[in-house]
């Protein structure tokens, strides 16, 4: 029996255009209640996943706090947000047709992933090719398939500001995290990105993506390493299964000598409210990182949430098209969890939030260490001066109580 592709594909497309002119209309939300819940919200993500600084928690919360991140569900608790993402500026027409545009992507990437993906199954059955060949060129194929799509079916406006390492070696890389589409960017992106001579990446996902079949079926063909964890929603705790991560350092190990880097998103999971910047973030990446003497280099993404937001409430109501990816120089290695956590939320923070990068002295400083170094040289000679200042009023408080004592004889 024949399967008429092109018709299945008409039958995609015209309900993706239906749904996309029955759902563009804006979203209605009470500023004010919005905004209570979104600071009793922040408070109670913030008591629930202290963020690990000091070196002397990261071997005891290695596992228990989010070690090693990737994505998860969505949420529909309600959250204020700005008037760009309330009021679309693209207009009803242009936003339907971007997500018209963007729904026959993700169905063209369903047909072309598994076509794709069997010629490196075949090969490795046929006992042609090993494992380690067959996941890169897996990975390569996944890349090829988004590559190519995005640019037939052009959804988005995507700038790339790349950094090309002529001489790469192995490194951990972390990102942000705002949109379901992020995985299919990076994909599309990465040669631009790292240019030719990048090593092939492995990222860490949440098992229970799994659940969709051309997920699971890019996921495990290309080697990429999961960690279980309870089903959440976005903005709680990670409850990961302790059990899962002995097997996961012990692929990230061999992830390295196999020539791949590794992937994970500090986050942890989709941000609900990247307009408001990221997400509490764990030292998952600085752990790995020290465990293996690898350096960490980060990249940014923002605007995908405007295609495909993490809430459900908003979820695929398109107010841009406008998606920029930044890849850093200067990864390196870091003295402290406490450090790369400050340096990430400076860094990606920014850019991920507003879409633009500190001013270049900052940024250079956070990159290369000396913008920490110079907050730790302040925090010491305030922590020097509050001791002076003890020291001071002790001696003060002793000599008046000698004087006292010497009254009274």
């Amino acid at each position: 029996m024949k399967l008429d592709i092109r018709a299945l594909l008409v039958c995609v497309w015209c309900t993706a255009t239906i749904e996309a002119f029955t759902q563009s209309s804006q979203h209605l939300y009470n500023p004010a209640a919005q905004q209570q819940q979104l600071v009793s919200r922040r408070q109670h993500i913030r008591t629930q996943n202290p963020n690990p600084f000091t070196d002397n928690e990261v071997a005891t919360r290695v596992v228990n706090r989010a070690l090693f991140s990737s994505v998860t569900s969505t949420d529909s608790t309600v959250f204020s947000l700005p008037s760009s993402i309330t009021s679309s500026p693209m207009g009803r027409f242009k936003a339907a047709l971007t997500k018209f545009g963007m729904m026959s992507f993700i169905a063209s990437m369903c047909l072309a992933l598994p076509l794709a993906l069997f010629p490196p199954f075949a090969l490795l059955k046929l006992r042609l090719i090993n494992r380690i060949q067959k996941e890169q060129m897996a990975l390569h194929a996944g890349q090829f398939c988004a590559r190519w799509l995005m640019r037939l079916i052009p959804f988005a406006s995507v700038k790339t500001i790349p950094y090309h390492d002529e001489n790469p070696e192995p490194s951990i890389w972390v990102c942000n995290h705002v949109s379901s589409l992020d995985i299919f960017m990076l994909l599309a992106t990465d040669l631009k990105l790292r240019g030719k001579n990048k090593r092939p990446m492995k990222i860490v996902y949440w098992k229970q993506l799994e659940d969709n079949p051309i997920t699971k079926l890019l996921f495990q063909q290309s080697g990429f390493i999961p960690v279980q964890m309870s089903a959440n929603k976005a903005g709680e705790a990670n409850d990961y299964d302790m059990k899962s991560f002995k097997a996961l350092l012990k692929s990230a190990k061999q992830a390295f000598d196999e020539g791949f880097d590794i992937g994970i998103l500090p986050e942890g999971q989709l941000n609900p409210h990247p307009e408001e910047g990221l997400l509490p973030c764990f030292s998952g990446a600085f752990t790995l990182a020290r465990m293996s003497k690898r350096p960490i280099h980060m990249m940014a993404l923002h605007g995908t949430h405007r295609l495909w937001h993490a809430r459900e409430d908003i979820d695929m109501t398109v107010t841009g098209r406008d998606v920029q990816v930044r890849c850093y120089p200067k990864g390196r290695k870091y003295k402290s969890g406490e450090e790369f956590l400050a340096t990430f939320e400076a860094v990606v923070g920014e850019f991920g939030t507003n879409g633009r990068d500190l001013e270049d002295a900052e940024l250079n400083a956070w990159l290369d260490g000396s913008k920490w170094e110079q907050i730790q040289a302040a925090k010491a000679e305030d922590e020097k001066k509050i001791l002076e200042e003890q020291q001071k009023r002790k001696q003060t408080a002793k000599e008046e109580q000698l004087q006292m004592a010497q009254g009274r004889r």
